[in-house]
């Protein structure tokens, strides 16, 4: 390896003293103006990646969800998924190595790995609109002609466009086309044809509102709009012309605050969905007649989808093993409508989409969603096979006719990570042609109210849990006095877990009534407060 060219470039993108980041599930995240040294060093491990997997590699510049003045990169590994767990330590130590260092990191995962350093890489680079990301773009590109390896810039996209053009190119075009207009055309052309087997032929279609946090989800769905075909009216607000990303807007803007982005007037019955600021997450919601509000997260989403792909597995007459994948956060309601009425068996993994992803590979149909919104489902290549062959060799009519559904719906869904624009379109298709409004979809099932809250501690380090986040080890004391809370209040539960990124920790608790959910969180709060640590002030009362 050029060490002389390395040294020369990373002179150029300087560690700040003192500073030390974790690698965490969504890659790193901080203030925009402490990384560009972070991004130079990714540049170089994606190419010692690339060349280790004899495969292209994405390296993607967002802080999703996050401030606008913050920012952060993650890589994507072959298959369009996230990088394996191995490599992310990886990441850790060379972002974190002084200067001196960085030889000796890399020789390091050369050898521990088995880099042929003569081995060709190609390393494709995007970005979302944050002001910082053109120039954190660029220390990346840095990085990888650092080490001679070819670059690809795809400028503007959303983070699943980058993980569909990484799958594309690693499959040598099987998934698809590996550009942002073989996207559009992929996902289009797959929604047009679902839509057509509609009873009403797609004639009636359909309207939805959909805020866009101001974020790279906008813009691209604009470009998007034209290939659409009018098959599909959406009334684009906080699209970035004014407003800040996602501030007072957005997916997890509305997740956590249980209401509609700021300033949006939401007329009774009117379908509104809200992407993040990366377009990897999507929640819907309405106002009811009496203008209450109604959230659809996740779980509402990861419901649906199972349901049409239930119905779908029973007309094709084809034995799939299907499961749904879940964490912590879902909903005891959602959970119990799946394993009980709907017979589809629910595994719980611990939070982070990368653990969600890896557990609903061993199924031939696996649904995994957050409650936050980020999700998709996972076809085995068997799955698609089996499918794509009835559709086109089935004798049987019905059958033929609900294969051809079936492989369309696999087309219209971005199987390498979230995708708020496919599993917007896969929900519009499945309501037109279940002919359902939403607030038949959000009556499927209940929610049980609930709560999420967080509290300050000195260390977050001193939580530890084990049953997917579910219970905690240490400190000694907590889960009894958790326990002992839930029996106070009717069909509840709560958990603690200690963030990935900051020392807090977060509570999520549900019950009965609101008012229950809200007394279980805030008393959990304050059990956390005293046996872990708490900083500040003590959690006071909802």
């Amino acid at each position: 390896m050029d060490f002389d060219s390395v040294k020369r470039l990373s002179a150029c993108h300087s560690k700040p003293a003192g500073l030390l980041l974790q690698y965490g599930t969504a890659g790193f995240r901080t203030k925009a103006e402490y990384l560009d040294h972070v991004m130079f060093r990714m540049g170089l491990l994606a190419v010692l990646r690339s060349k280790q997997r004899r495969s292209a590699i994405g390296v993607m510049v967002t802080a999703s969800h996050n401030p606008e003045e913050d920012n952060g990169v993650k890589l994507v590994d072959p298959m369009g998924e996230m990088l394996a767990p191995a490599w992310e330590e990886y990441a850790t130590c060379l972002a974190n190595a002084e200067e001196l260092e960085m030889p000796f990191v890399l020789t390091d995962i050369v050898h521990k790995e088995s880099v042929d350093v003569n081995q060709k890489a190609f390393v494709a680079v995007g970005r979302d609109t944050r002001p910082s990301s053109e120039n954190l773009a660029q220390a990346v590109i840095d990085g990888v002609t650092a080490l001679g390896a070819q670059c690809q810039d795809y400028g503007l996209v959303t983070t699943p466009q980058l993980h569909y053009i990484i799958c594309c190119r690693n499959t040598e075009g099987r998934y698809g086309t590996a550009t942002v207009e073989g996207y559009y055309q992929k996902l289009s052309k797959a929604f047009a044809d679902l839509t057509k087997q509609a009873a009403s032929g797609g004639d009636s279609y359909q309207c939805v509102n959909v805020d866009g946090a101001n974020g790279i989800g906008a813009l691209k769905l604009k470009e998007m709009e034209h290939y659409l075909q009018k098959r599909l009216s959406v009334q684009l607000f906080n699209d970035g012309t004014n407003g800040k990303l996602n501030h007072l807007c957005g997916a997890d803007y509305v997740k956590v605050q249980q209401k509609p982005p700021h300033g949006m007037e939401m007329k009774p019955a009117e379908r509104w969905c809200s992407f993040d600021g990366d377009a990897d997450r999507i929640v819907y919601y309405f106002n009811d007649g009496a203008g209450h509000f109604h959230l659809l997260d996740g779980d509402k989403i990861a419901t649906l989808i199972s349901t049409f792909l239930k119905e779908l597995l029973v007309k094709v007459d084809l034995s799939l093993k299907m499961a749904v994948v879940q964490t912590a956060y879902a909903n005891g309601s959602s959970t119990r409508y799946l394993e009980d009425t709907m017979k589809v068996p629910v595994y719980c993994t611990k939070t982070g989409v990368k653990h969600l992803h890896h557990k609903a590979q061993e199924f031939d149909i696996g649904v995994y969603f957050e409650a936050n919104g980020h999700g998709t489902v996972l076809f085995s290549k068997t799955a698609e096979e089996t499918v794509r062959q009835m559709a086109n060799e089935e004798a049987d009519a019905k059958k033929r006719e609900a294969a051809k559904m079936f492989a369309n719906t696999i087309d219209l869904i971005n199987q390498t990570v979230g995708d708020a624009i496919s599993d917007m379109l896969i929900i519009e298709a499945i309501l037109l042609l279940k002919n359902m409004s939403v607030q038949q979809w959000d009556a499927i099932y209940t929610d049980l109210p609930n709560r999420q809250l967080k509290v300050k501690v000195a260390d977050r380090r001193v939580i530890d849990t084990t049953d997917a986040e579910r219970r905690t080890v240490t400190p000694p004391g907590l889960q009894e006095k958790i326990d002992d809370l839930v029996k106070q209040y009717k069909l509840s539960r709560a958990f603690v877990r200690p963030s990935g990124t900051e020392d807090v920790v977060r509570v999520y608790a549900e019950a009965d009534t609101q008012e229950n959910a809200d007394a279980l969180a805030q008393a959990v709060s304050v059990a956390v407060y005293h046996l872990a640590g708490g900083v500040g002030e003590e959690p006071a009362p909802l």
